[in-house]
């Protein structure tokens, strides 16, 4: 081939690639079907008068925040995917070898860590927090697919295919989330179906967010700063831990009393939270590829913490430091996952298959335990063999779960987008600067 014919079809090979770049986002979360500023970009006013470039370049511009990012935050649908996964292996049989207790951690960790992440990007926008619409998009959310699943599991009870009973008492406990405390002090036994005890974290979860955005709206509008605030929800971790040793030491005390109730979990919870407000890794300046050498190192002290919490038997420790430990290992692992997600360690994370296994944990997660206990009772030849139990629990479950995301999500979705907190000011879109 002659030099200029090289020289000629090598600038055709870089103007292609030009024009495919500008179809196609080099992020795999990246909206490109509506383009929209990130929720985490702090609008800046632009004068009337001023040139339609400076406008546009008002658009792009943001604060602390990774530039032209959609509004998900990158590796958290695939770290619900890990964590749903741990749990429905636990309960399957493998709760020797995988931990599911693990999995419901991480959960309260990654809901504390995004919950603070948008209410400190509303109340940059809109210069609060509007508690009302937060707990409406929150009730549009859960309820649906927890009151088909509870129908489910109650229709199968009362068919005789899942064992268990039907109580006006265990449902009204479900349903206004009371299952842990209910489960711990007043039921008497066998008043609920079957697989639906897991409900108790879903307990945890809204009893926090019940004084939790008041706090954040009180704390936000203070002079305080966002790494102050994070210090005071430490000391409330530190008070929870001193709770639950007081309890482990006290007369009469049982296992289940520290791993259930709200009162001795919600500091799995905090610690997202303080993660958000003290360095959170999606309102840090992106950086792709790889990390390091300190870095590597603080991963692997957190990823060998983790896995001393796991291999550590003492009662006493397992009840006491445990959670406390486990919250502050993840707090490098999210961070290093959300902020380096283009690196080969946290990239499948962000994989198309890790993407919908996320979006679907929580129906997944209110499910599955239903169908492996209902599988035991009809099919114990399939429950004996783990092997077995564990797929086809697995795959009846995303299967109700991209069901429930096709046929009841779309109109409760609607709904929630109503209850959105509008910004303070209109601004130009990137479609206006087009």
């Amino acid at each position: 081939m002659r030099r200029v014919e090289q020289i000629a079809r090598t600038d055709r090979v870089r103007r292609g690639k030009a024009f495919f770049a500008a179809l196609v986002p080099s992020q795999p979360w990246t909206n490109f079907i509506t383009p929209r500023l990130s929720r985490f970009a702090r609008p800046v006013p632009v004068k009337v008068g001023r040139d339609i470039d400076q406008a546009c370049r008002a658009v792009t511009r943001t604060s602390d925040v990774h530039a032209h990012r959609s509004e998900v935050i990158p590796s958290l649908d695939g770290i619900r995917a890990i964590s749903v996964l741990i749990v429905v292996l636990g309960h399957s049989g493998l709760q020797a070898l995988v931990p599911g207790g693990l999995g419901v951690t991480i959960f309260f960790f990654l809901s504390g860590y995004l919950i603070s992440t948008l209410m400190l990007a509303e109340h940059e926008r809109t210069g609060g927090i509007n508690i009302l619409n937060f707990y409406a998009r929150r009730v549009f959310r859960l309820m649906p697919p927890l009151v088909v699943s509870l129908a489910i599991a109650y229709g199968l009870t009362y068919s005789g295919l899942l064992a268990g009973a039907i109580t006006s008492k265990g449902l009204a406990a479900q349903l206004l989330y009371f299952a842990n405390y209910y489960g711990l002090f007043f039921d008497p036994g066998n008043t609920i179906p079957e697989g639906t005890g897991i409900l108790w974290s879903l307990a945890v979860e809204e009893h926090f967010y019940i004084f939790y955005p008041l706090l954040m709206t009180l704390l936000l509008g203070s002079p305080l700063r966002p790494r102050t605030t994070g210090a005071l929800l430490g000391i409330v971790c530190l008070v929870v831990l001193a709770w639950r040793i007081h309890l482990v030491q006290s007369p009469g005390f049982v296992p289940d009393r520290t791993y259930y109730a709200s009162d001795t979990r919600i500091d799995s919870i905090v610690y997202g939270c303080i993660l958000a407000l003290v360095m959170n890794p999606v309102r840090q300046p992106h950086r792709s590829g790889s990390m390091s050498l300190a870095q590597w190192a603080v991963l692997a002290t957190a990823a060998g913490a983790m896995l001393l919490t796991l291999l550590l038997r003492d009662p006493t420790f397992r009840e006491t430091a445990r959670y406390s430990i486990q919250g502050l290992a993840l707090m490098p692992i999210f961070y290093f996952a959300v902020r380096f997600s283009d690196n080969r360690l946290f990239r499948y994370l962000n994989s198309p298959w890790a993407i919908t296994l996320g979006t679907y944990s929580y129906t997944i997660y209110l499910i599955h335990y239903v169908i492996i206990t209902s599988i035991e009772n009809n099919f114990p030849a399939i429950a004996a063999k783990s092997f077995i139990l564990f797929p086809t629990a697995l795959l009846i479950s995303i299967a109700y779960a991209a069901a429930v995301e096709r046929f009841v999500e779309p109109y409760f979705k609607q709904l929630r987008h109503k209850f959105r907190s509008a910004r303070a000011n209109e601004q130009p879109t990137l479609a206006d600067c087009k």
